[in-house]
């Protein structure tokens, strides 16, 4: 396997764990866990900064959820970016000008070959290796338990300065638990195992859950399915994808640009929606409970649509299941063939003991920029965040921010001390300035610019390394 260095040059550490595996200590490299594009965009900046870096990747190819092949891809055929180009590329590396505004997922996977390319990053991964163990070795080191992804061959454990995680939060399905569902005479699949529109066409379909995916996949029911419901447990705002004639998130950066306060620029959007949409609740679709920017927005200019031609029929949230039929919390029973769960994912680090990144009862991570965790100065996380943009813009700088934190430790200590301050201080701390639905799916939420003014001031707090 190609790497930055030789692994198989160095013998074992006299350092070992309390049960006497054998160790093998890599110096000053960093480890890098998942080869997706956080994973690369880590590796990209880690190098740059001067580390041997070693990147753990369970798949046999680069771009995480992005490479369809890849078993826990949630990609499906249409999958398109929600965010535009500019507000989704990494910053030293721009999508090509002819691409449109919102790529198709093939170009995502074609981009991110390219970038490993260009910045020449394969020869530091580890392809079919996954990551198994991540514990402390005293000293602020960590020993990392690898082995062939499927359990196959014999375990290696490696000591390594620092680990960087970027393993992705939307790869394992958060599945609701109802009653009567292990009795449901009918299918059922999470949105993760939803690849075609082949899997609609003929059927009865219901739809639960009211995130971006949720309503894509709504959509295509409308065009494939015999039918087609779509379950919600509350009232959203639904953004079309352009607005003035330009991507959505192109003019609220706009306003943000401005500096408009949020009010203002909430007034702005729900004006704007009811000039364009109009009022939701006569098209059957529930009232929404907040105000926009409060939960994760939803882009998609054709759910309305398709709602307005009785194509997609809203209906409130499920309550239980009865054999052929689906109870709705409003004493309806619908019969449909096919149960699509889009209720998103939860974080798992299951290599990892959830203390280690502070996670409480629910398990929530407490991490500074939802990245640093507290105590645990070589050991961070990238990506682990939901903005209301494009995340690899955020990813790159978050990596920056690492890179420049770790050589900080050597270069300049009492800088990095007291940003080890602001972390203990921090570390339970929201990125968004409004006052975001407290669930699951909203752990992670960020405004992009208040997000982006963070990390700027962190890295300017940390100065650049001599």
């Amino acid at each position: 396997m190609s790497t930055s260095t030789d692994h198989t040059g160095p013998e074992p550490g006299a350092a070992a764990p309390a049960d006497g595996r054998q160790v093998y200590d890599r110096g000053d490299t960093v480890c890098v866990i998942g080869a997706g594009a956080s994973g690369l965009a880590a590796v990209k900046n880690l190098t740059e900064y001067g580390f041997g870096v070693d990147c753990y990747e369970r798949e046999t190819g680069i771009g995480g959820i992005w490479n369809w092949r890849h078993d826990r891809s949630p990609v499906y055929a249409s999958t398109h970016l929600i965010s535009s180009k500019p507000f989704t590329q990494y910053p030293d590396f721009p999508m090509p000008d002819t691409w449109p505004d919102y790529p198709h997922h093939a170009q995502l996977l074609s981009y991110f070959e390219r970038y490993a390319d260009h910045f020449d990053l394969r020869r530091h991964i580890w392809f079919g290796t996954e990551v198994i163990r991540v514990e402390p070795a005293g000293d602020d080191r960590w020993y990392v338990t690898t082995r062939s992804t499927g359990g196959y061959g014999a375990e290696r454990t490696s000591r390594y300065a620092a680990v960087v995680v970027a393993n992705g939060h939307n790869w394992s399905p958060k599945i609701p638990a109802y009653d009567g569902l292990d009795g449901f005479r009918g299918q059922v699949l999470h949105a993760s195992a939803y690849k075609d529109p082949a899997q609609l066409r003929g059927k009865r379909v219901l739809v639960v859950g009211a995130g971006n995916t949720g309503c894509d996949i709504a959509v295509e029911a409308a065009q494939q399915a015999a039918r087609c419901w779509h379950s919600t447990r509350r009232g959203y705002w639904y953004a079309p994808k352009y607005v003035l004639g330009r991507p959505a998130d192109q003019v609220n950066d706009t306003a943000h640009r401005y500096r408009l306060p949020l009010w203002l620029r909430q007034w702005l959007f729900h004006r704007l929606l009811k000039l364009t949409v109009g009022d939701l609740t006569r098209f059957g679709l529930p009232r929404p409970d907040h105000k926009v920017y409060e939960t994760h927005p939803i882009a998609n200019s054709q759910l309305v649509y398709y709602v307005g031609h009785g194509e997609i029929a809203p209906v409130p949230e499920v309550t239980r299941f009865d054999g052929a039929q689906v109870v709705l919390s409003d004493g309806r029973q619908i019969e449909p063939d096919l149960v699509i769960f889009a209720t998103g994912y939860l974080p798992t680090f299951d290599f990892l003991d959830q203390g280690i990144l502070g996670a409480d009862e629910s398990g929530r991570p407490a991490l500074y920029l939802n990245a640093f965790p507290r105590r645990h100065p070589t050991l961070a996380v990238v990506g682990l965040v939901q903005p209301d943009s494009g995340i690899f813009p955020l990813s790159h700088w978050q990596s920056v921010l690492i890179a420049r934190y770790l050589r900080q430790r050597e270069r300049a200590p009492e800088r990095a001390r007291a940003f080890g301050g602001r972390i203990d201080a921090d570390a339970d701390r929201r990125w968004h300035e409004a006052r975001v639905k407290d669930s699951t799916r909203h752990w992670f939420e960020v405004s992009h610019v208040e997000y982006m003014r963070a990390l700027q001031r962190a890295l300017d707090e940390l100065g650049v390394p001599a």
